[in-house]
């Protein structure tokens, strides 16, 4: 039986604490599915398409991870790709209790699937989508966050949205 996870985010950008849980849940399971949520509540800075090619590039070298996209509930996501969990990234003592509501919520949902905390690598931990954004919008050095092609991504972004 294939041990299928998803690993559900809206990558807006992905970044290097995003990478690192991914690669580390490929450690235990055979197959890792980073889902790009399509339609978060919050405003997003990259469209959907380019968000999902932006974490396509990152895990090239990594054969048991594949990027999707989804939307409405995760577990429903989860059952239609016939995977067994769902991997969730904690950083910081609030991300537990978001992530521990979150989890009894899901498991009420879909008692079949399971819930697996990473913690963040302590390199990481200061790192959120949130951060990079407005570090990048404000000309900052991001190159410590995420990857060239989605600081690249990022620059382009935000001259594109100077010009208008």
């Amino acid at each position: 039986m294939l041990r299928r996870a998803v690993y559900p985010a809206s990558l807006d950008p992905i970044h290097f604490g995003h990478i690192d849980i991914a690669v580390r849940a490929a450690k235990i399971f055979d197959e890792v599915l980073v889902a790009v949520y399509s339609t978060p509540k919050k405003n997003v800075l990259f469209p959907l398409e380019q968000r999902v090619s932006m974490a396509e590039e990152c895990f090239l070298p990594y054969p048991n991870i594949k990027v999707a996209h989804f939307s409405g509930l995760a577990v429903n996501y989860v059952h239609s790709v016939d995977a067994m969990a769902l991997i969730r990234g904690m950083r910081v003592f609030g991300d537990f209790e978001f992530e521990f509501r979150m989890g009894l919520a899901n498991k009420k949902l879909a008692p079949d699937i399971e819930t697996v905390a990473i913690l963040a690598d302590e390199r990481y931990i200061h790192i959120s989508s949130s951060t990079v954004r407005e570090i990048a919008e404000l000309g900052g050095d991001v190159s410590h966050m995420v990857p060239v092609h989605v600081r690249e991504a990022l620059r382009e972004r935000f001259l594109a949205l100077e010009e208008q």
